[in-house]
């Protein structure tokens, strides 16, 4: 089948390549003209395990091409998925800009029937509006000329590969059997187990996505603020983690208490989601709460920094592990690490910050405002403590010896709580973690 993505951004690029592994012609377009030569030149903009290896495989095959014609995209696609950024405006709603603006190209370029795809996250009844913009653009008439269709994505950052490849459920939004059958000929090679195609009505599929990310956002601020009465009612909050975790109605996922979540959906998302709901007259208490206790959370650690050092702080440095918002990604929107280093800075302190892949995009947000260490020990040279915000697997068994060595203190401030206090204590560090 011939599918276009519009959009080469995170979700976009990793649609269309996957799309293109299970033997689909594939032409993804952007107007980011550099991004689109990259590409064509081998080169992948994003950080995800898989991603590159696939690419490369699918472009040698001629499956997967790359361009700056989105009129041609459109043209010779006869499945289209916009997947154009939605970016929160200052008052916390979308931006749907780029998504009408494909919209219009869509409507001016339709040649023969086609199933307009919604890929980006977008509040709901965005698809009718993406609808009626075609319908003006072009006098086509929904239903014969195209339909317009709800596909929400629910890939990880880290994992997103697998999960697009492998998926827990596809939901797919529209009242038209005929563009249904399409997308489910699209899905089929990917859900050939028990995992089901869903289908449901645009807006149940366009809520679907909010609410999703929404529960995952609230089991975060939830851990984590059990965490915090923990600490100071003297339980561990591993082992109530634990305690409740083996219930089957609660389960472990989204439930290890930390810094907060980031990233470029949950604090976006749950945003949005509390502004659709206020537009429409509704408290979104819950969704308030998640969102206040994910922002304080952030500051716990530098709570912590300023109690063991008190003014002391002034001019020391710290050492500080993990700059992107999750393990396995270079993505650093939302990143708790950014307000970490800033509140730290704040109280007069110095970073030395080190991440696997993220150092690039730390470098574009912090100048030289930070220093930056070419591997974590030399990022411990001259540093008065750690302070840990990613949880990549590398940090999780360090040389401690060689730890303590360099370090000025054997203090360590774990914002994600890697380590065992009773072994740091064993090792002779004063170690400070999140709700033990």
């Amino acid at each position: 089948m011939n599918i276009g993505v519009i959009g080469v951004g995170y979700v976009g690029l990793v649609c269309g390549t996957c799309l293109a592994e299970s033997g689909n012609d594939v032409i993804c377009a952007d107007i980011d003209e550099k991004k689109i030569n990259l590409l064509k030149n081998g080169e992948v903009p994003i950080y995800e395990p898989g991603l590159e290896e696939l690419i490369a495989r699918n472009m040698k095959e001629t499956r997967l091409k790359f361009t700056t014609e989105l009129d041609e995209g459109i043209r010779g696609s006869h499945v289209i998925f916009l997947a154009v950024g939605t970016p929160s405006l200052s008052d916390g709603s979308a931006d749907l800009s780029a998504v009408f603006e494909v919209a219009k190209r869509i409507g001016k370029n339709l040649n023969d029937y086609k199933v307009i795809v919604s890929k980006s996250t977008v509040p709901v009844g965005t698809c009718d509006e993406i609808e009626k913009i075609i319908k003006n653009q072009s006098s086509a008439v929904p239903g014969e000329n195209f339909d317009v269709v709800s596909n929400p994505e629910f890939m990880k950052e880290g994992a997103a590969v697998e999960d697009f490849m492998k998926p827990d459920r596809v939901v797919i939004g529209t009242d038209s059997d005929r563009a249904f059958e399409i997308m489910k000929r699209i899905y089929e090679p990917y859900v050939r187990t028990e995992n089901p195609i869903i289908r449901m009505t645009r807006r149940s599929a366009e809520m679907t996505k909010y609410v999703a990310n929404s529960i995952l956002a609230t089991k975060i601020s939830f851990i984590n603020e059990m965490a915090n009465i923990c600490e100071k009612v003297s339980a561990n909050i591993d082992e109530v983690r634990r305690g409740i975790g083996f219930d089957k109605r609660i389960g472990f996922q989204f439930l290890f208490p930390g810094v907060g979540y980031g990233g470029s959906c949950f604090p976006k998302d749950v945003e949005a989601l509390i502004r659709t709901a206020s537009q429409m007259g509704c408290e979104p208490r819950i969704l308030k709460a998640v969102q206040s206790v994910n922002r304080d959370q952030r500051l716990k650690l530098v709570e912590k920094i300023k109690a063991h050092y008190g003014e002391k702080i002034r001019g020391l440095k710290l050492a500080l592990w993990g700059l992107s918002f999750k393990p396995k990604t270079d993505d650093m929107r939302e990143a708790p690490a950014i307000e970490i280093i800033r509140g730290i800075m704040g109280l007069g302190g110095k970073i030395c910050a080190y991440d696997p892949v993220a150092m690039a995009q730390a470098r574009r947000i912090f100048k030289a405002e930070i220093e930056y260490g070419e591997n974590p020990y030399q990022s411990l040279e001259g540093a008065q403590g750690l302070v840990i915000v990613t949880e990549w697997n590398e940090f999780r068994r360090p040389n401690f010896q060689k730890l303590r060595e360099i370090l000025k203190e054997p203090v360590i401030f774990d914002g994600r709580n890697i380590y065992e206090p009773t072994q740091m204590k064993e090792l002779g560090f004063t170690y400070y973690s999140i709700g033990r």
